[in-house]
C-alpha cells in the first residue's frame, strides 16, 4: 500500500471535507432545491463500489473517478456557463457526498484494497493467524 496522509495534514483534510459538506448543504438550501431529491441522490456515488467485483484496481479507479472534486467542479463550470442549466443541485449533492466521506476519514482508494485510502486504512483489520 502507498503511504497515507497522517498527523495534522490528515486532520486538515478531514476538516476541509466537513467544511465542503457544510457549504454544499447551505448552498443547496439557498437554491431552495428539493430535499427528497437530495436524500435520494446523496449516496449515489457509492454505487461505484460495484466495480470492485472486477478487482481492487478496477474498483479503485471507478471509486476515485466519482469521489474526486474534478467531477462536481466540471459540472459546476458547465452549469455556470449554462451548458447544463439547472444542474447546480446535482453538483452540490455530489460535493456534499465527497465532503461527508472525507470528514469521516474515507479517502481516495489505493489499488491494493478497498480499505486502503489516502487518509489511512478504514474498517477492521483482519487478525493474522
Amino acid at each position: 500500500m502507498d503511504t497515507p496522509v497522517s498527523g495534522t495534514p490528515r486532520l486538515l483534510l478531514r476538516l476541509e471535507g466537513l467544511a465542503l459538506l457544510a457549504v454544499s448543504v447551505v448552498g443547496y438550501h439557498a437554491l431552495d432545491a428539493s430535499w427528497p431529491r437530495f436524500a435520494l441522490l446523496f449516496l449515489v456515488p457509492d454505487a461505484s463500489i460495484v466495480a470492485y467485483i472486477a478487482g481492487p484496481r478496477a474498483g479503485a479507479i471507478a471509486y476515485n473517478a466519482v469521489h474526486t472534486y474534478f467531477g462536481p467542479a466540471s459540472l459546476a463550470a458547465l452549469a455556470c456557463l449554462d451548458v447544463v442549466p439547472g444542474e447546480w443541485p446535482i453538483c452540490l449533492i455530489w460535493m456534499a457526498h465527497i465532503g461527508m466521506d472525507r470528514s469521516l476519514g474515507l479517502g481516495l482508494k489505493f489499488a491494493s484494497a478497498f480499505q486502503d485510502t489516502h487518509l489511512g486504512r478504514v474498517g477492521r483489520i483482519a487478525p493474522t493467524a
